[in-house]
């Protein structure tokens, strides 16, 4: 499912976030690894992403994706990667709130494995019910016409703004009429 969901929205950083969660379950550590730095890259350096707009009640910062990372890192050896990453992650994270990073650091000194965070169990994209009545098509130009003048001597094609009438312009020619 999410891979569906990446592929319809390759820009959805939740969504590679999400699957990447589920690659570390799955212990595909490589593309949990790329799919966290997917979703870092779709935050496009901004420090949250609200989806609430979209229907999902979630905040996804760009810290939580860092911490992720280090947490795939950890489960692939990569010890100073996922040390490097947490430091990365301390600039990301709001001021005065490091704690969960400061524990993850010393985790990391002593080879321990995190765990990555994750979108809370039970939150689903819910779009508005107004959002999804509008996915419906509507024609709003209505189907094409073919427009002709049914003025006899006038040979203009196109769109123009109202012209003056010229005297005898709009009357019918001699030829016309026989």
């Amino acid at each position: 499912a999410f891979d569906k969901t990446v592929a319809k929205d390759n820009s959805l950083a939740v969504g590679f976030f999400q699957r990447g969660f589920v690659h570390l379950q799955l212990e595909m550590y490589e593309e949990a690894l790329s799919d966290y730095h997917m979703a870092f890259t779709h935050l496009r350096k901004n420090p949250f992403i609200d989806y609430k707009q979209l229907g999902l009640r979630y905040v996804l910062n760009a810290w939580e994706v860092l911490y992720s990372t280090a947490a795939a890192q950890c489960r692939l050896g990569q010890w100073q990667e996922a040390k490097a990453t947490l430091e990365k992650a301390v600039v990301w994270r709001p001021e005065g709130r490091t704690a969960v990073l400061d524990l993850a650091l010393e985790q990391v000194q002593k080879h321990l494995v995190l765990e990555p965070m994750q979108v809370p169990p039970g939150e689903f994209f819910r779009p508005r019910k107004k959002e999804v009545e509008e996915l419906d098509s509507k024609d709003f130009l209505g189907k094409p016409k073919v427009i002709s003048s049914i003025i006899p001597n006038d040979e203009y094609i196109g769109f123009e703004p109202l012209r003056p009438q010229k005297q005898g312009f709009y009357e019918p020619s001699a030829d016309a009429l026989r």
